[in-house]
This record gives structure tokens, C-alpha cells and sequence, in this order.
């Protein structure tokens, strides 16, 4: 378990020291759509997918949390817009990791099918933060 945790840690921090290699497909108006998406999918997933408690209360706060980010952000959908958009993808790269430990936490103490979905979840955010390119928003706001 925990050399596969170890490999993991590896190949993440490989792609993190290569990601200026990887080409940035994501800019910042199609990251909020998949963003607002994101909260959808964390908020309706554990009823599909009949979740356990802890895993469904997790993926709920989650979710609230994922779109109080959103909703901070400083990009054309957030709506208060004091988060800078950097910050925000160092934030989610971060939870991405943390993700995998709940996931590995949750399947011990619940079952299979809510480490699995959480795992989904961590690979999903870090390939949205891999393929994002963080520089894409220009804030055209001017102070006259």
C-alpha cells in the first residue's frame, strides 16, 4: 500500500516538474463550465452511486467547498472575484493529492465503490489542473 502511495507521490511530482511540457487545452471560461459541472457531479454522484454516509457527507462539503472556490475566483464565472486564478489551480492540485488519501481512508472504512469514487474524483481534478492553462485569464478591468 504504501509503495504504490510512493509511486504515486512520483509520478505527480514528475508531471508537476513537466507540466510546462504538456500542452494547456483548458482556458479559463471552458475551466468555470467544468468547474460548476465539478459541483453538480459532487453533489449528485453518492445518490447514483448509493454512497455511504462518510463518503456522501465528504463528497457534499466537497462540493460546497469546490463552489465557494468557483465562486471566488477571479475569472469570468466567478462572481466576487478575489481569489486569483493561479491560486485557484494551487489549490486544486493540492486537493487532487488529498483526495487520493481519503480515498484510500474511505475504502478502508466504508467500502470499495466510495474509494473508487473518490480516486475518480483525484484524477479528474488533476487532470483539469494539468490541462488548464492558468495564464488564459486576462483581467480586462481597468482602473481609469
Amino acid at each position: 500500500m504504501q509503495n504504490a502511495y510512493a509511486k504515486i507521490q512520483i509520478i505527480v511530482l514528475n508531471l508537476i516538474l513537466t507540466k510546462s511540457l504538456i500542452m494547456k487545452i483548458i482556458n479559463s471560461k471552458l475551466h468555470g463550465i467544468i468547474d460548476y459541472a465539478f459541483v453538480l457531479l459532487l453533489w449528485f454522484a453518492p445518490s447514483v452511486l448509493v454512497l455511504d454516509h462518510k463518503a456522501t457527507l465528504f463528497s457534499l462539503i466537497l462540493g460546497c467547498i469546490h463552489l465557494a472556490l468557483t465562486l471566488l475566483t477571479k475569472f469570468e464565472f466567478g462572481v466576487v472575484k478575489i481569489i486569483p486564478f493561479k491560486i485557484h489551480g494551487i489549490i486544486e492540485i493540492v486537493v487532487s493529492v488529498a483526495l487520493i488519501a481519503v480515498a484510500f481512508y474511505l475504502g478502508r472504512v466504508e467500502n470499495e465503490i466510495s474509494k473508487y469514487y473518490f480516486f475518480s474524483i483525484a484524477v479528474a481534478v488533476f487532470l483539469t489542473w494539468l490541462l488548464t492553462d492558468y495564464s488564459s485569464f486576462q483581467n480586462t478591468k481597468r482602473i481609469k
